[in-house]
């Protein structure tokens, strides 16, 4: 058999220096086998860095007083005082007050805010252990969006990442991917293109902060100049290849260009930032070979790193997911063991709801998040703290119990500085029920990046916007 001149076999590879990339299966390869720290410019005070995380609980939130955990309506005789571990801190819209599962935040009282009766069409019918998927991109995985889309820290990133040493930091406790329905990280470039999240702190301090593994600047920059020179003959070798193929493949490979591209990218934005110097960060009290038995010294951990990151100004978006929604096969299946002696997996809690440990596992994981939002609001930043310049959403995709897809616990705390106020809960029910999305809109515009929409938005949350 004659082998046509464009074959090409499945396998090659690009390497160099790290880099690492494998061409998409074309039809005409389908042949029988055998055959920062300190930012490029120093923000001026009038000029400070505006930032984000999103941050994911998985497994739900306890929610006892109603329905999917709404509250029942106020004219039916069965609606009762509100549960003093229900993870919404008070029964009625309103200026907030804490009961016990919310306690933690009650300091940040001013700071923060509670969104009631929100959540994202587009994961209604996906289950809700599988809807954590599209916390933060909105999309219809079950309609024409299969393989997910972006994600708002993405979208964010894409529009300001190139003013910082990395466009965005991308976290979890497992790390990884995962798969469709069982999703292991928050942040996807678009459709297709989930982005691992790193889990282990020794190595995302290094890659955040002693990026050159000891190898020194003039030999990382001539390592960048060979991989930029062999990209440039990928790219050149793949458009001559693309004119000698079908439609279907040119699509293909208009894919795998514009990985090309983005790893061109990549190695031109190191080589910038190689003349400038990594910031000097103090390591003292930061455990960074600290264990998941250890659950939350090991969170905290990553809280800190995410608060070094954007305290270095290293880079101003990240995701972070606590626990995945099937994480049976790790150790965070055993974190309620381990932080309250609960028999039985940490998953369990949320089907069988034990009176003893639902809203105590809820109090612990506001702890945690407390804890950061504090540490953030203790950091003095131009006339403000660094609180007051970083929106935090912190949720799930879940009640308990019912695995309902509707109605996600939300809490958006921080930004005072860039338009949103706090201090309430807001009930979206009923005729005032708005998509989540609507939330993400006036976060990306308060990071100045003018959209219109995301996902299925109808518009800007204007309810929690000055």
């Amino acid at each position: 058999m004659i082998r046509k001149s464009w074959y090409l076999p499945r396998r090659t590879l690009l390497k160099g220096g790290g880099i690492a990339l494998a061409l998409p299966l074309l039809n005409a390869m389908n042949w029988p086998l055998g055959t920062s720290g300190a930012g490029l410019q120093k923000s001026a005070e009038n000029d400070l860095p505006k930032r984000m995380l999103i941050s994911y609980f998985a497994y739900g939130a306890y929610m006892p007083d109603g329905p999917s955990g709404l509250p029942f309506p106020k004219n039916q005789s069965q609606k009762a005082a509100h549960h003093p571990w229900s993870w919404w801190p008070c029964a009625d819209a309103g200026r907030l007050s804490f009961n016990q599962s919310s306690q933690p935040f009650a300091p940040l009282k001013d700071d923060i805010s509670y969104l009631r009766g929100l959540d994202h069409a587009g994961g209604w019918k996906l289950g809700g252990h599988s809807s954590g998927d599209v916390f933060a991109t909105g999309a219809d995985m079950m309609g024409a969006e299969k393989t997910n889309n972006i994600s708002i820290d993405q979208m964010a990133a894409q529009v300001h990442g190139h003013k910082t040493r990395y466009a965005s930091l991308v976290l979890g406790t497992e790390g990884g991917t995962g798969s469709y329905g069982s999703c292991k990280t928050l942040s996807h470039r678009g459709p297709g293109r989930p982005i691992p999240s790193l889990h282990r702190p020794q190595e995302i301090f290094n890659r955040l902060f002693k990026p050159y593994a000891g190898k020194g600047v003039d030999q990382v920059r001539a390592e960048l100049k060979r991989e930029a020179s062999i990209l440039d003959l990928v790219l050149e070798h793949s458009r001559a290849f693309k004119r000698g193929v079908g439609k279907e493949d040119q699509s293909k490979l208009d894919e795998y260009l514009e990985s090309v591209r983005a790893l061109e990218q990549r190695v031109e934005r190191t080589s910038q930032w190689t003349q400038q110097p990594l910031p000097d960060v103090e390591t003292k009290g930061l455990n960074l070979e600290v264990s998941h038995r250890d659950p939350e010294e090991y969170i905290r951990c990553m809280y800190d790193l995410i608060y070094l990151a954007f305290r270095t100004d290293s880079t101003r978006f990240a995701s972070l997911m606590l626990e995945s929604e099937q994480s049976s096969s790790s150790e965070m299946w055993n974190y309620a063991t381990y932080v309250l002696g609960y028999r039985g997996s940490t998953h369990d809690i949320a089907h069988k709801r034990p009176a003893d440990f639902s809203g105590q596992w809820d109090q612990w994981r506001a702890k945690q998040h407390s804890y950061f939002l504090q540490r953030l609001r203790d950091s003095p930043e131009g006339d403000g703290n660094m609180l007051d310049r970083t929106i935090v959403l912190w949720g799930s995709a879940h009640p308990h119990a019912s695995h309902s897809t509707k109605n996600y616990p939300i809490q958006i705390a921080g930004g005072r500085h860039l338009g949103f106020t706090h201090g309430q809960l807001h009930d979206f029910i009923g005729t005032r029920k708005v998509p989540l999305s609507n939330l993400f809109v006036s976060m990306l515009n308060s990071v100045d990046v003018p959209v219109e929409s995301f996902a299925d938005s109808t518009g800007a949350m204007t309810e929690i916007i000055n």
